[in-house]
């Protein structure tokens, strides 16, 4: 699978003709690699809860959507406003939560 085309200041990646946040460029390969696996399981659940009429299992699995993608630099501050220690602190806490379940 071939990377999406970034846009010039390499902020943002485009998506068939839509332009979305990238990943935080500074996240190391093993943190990224977890980070994308809760957010594929996060996903998958989102579509269980939403097939089984189970908001409370959807509202759950969204927020581990929401923690995965903050995790990855994706929604919240963006990672180029912020200094990497505190990208850094971003990215383990979420992984803490995300692994905690």
């Amino acid at each position: 699978m071939t990377d999406p085309e970034r846009t010039a200041d390499g902020r943002h990646v485009m998506i068939r003709g839509r332009r979305w946040r990238a990943s935080d460029p500074e996240l190391p390969g093993e943190v990224r690699e977890r980070l994308v696996a809760h957010l594929m399981s996060a996903r998958r659940d989102v579509g269980s809860a939403l097939r089984a009429e189970d908001s409370d299992a959807e509202q759950l699995a969204r927020r581990r959507v929401q923690l995965a993608k903050e995790g990855l630099g994706e929604r919240g501050t963006p990672w180029w406003e912020m200094r990497l220690d505190e990208r850094r602190h971003r990215w383990e806490e979420a992984l803490r939560s995300l692994d905690a379940g």
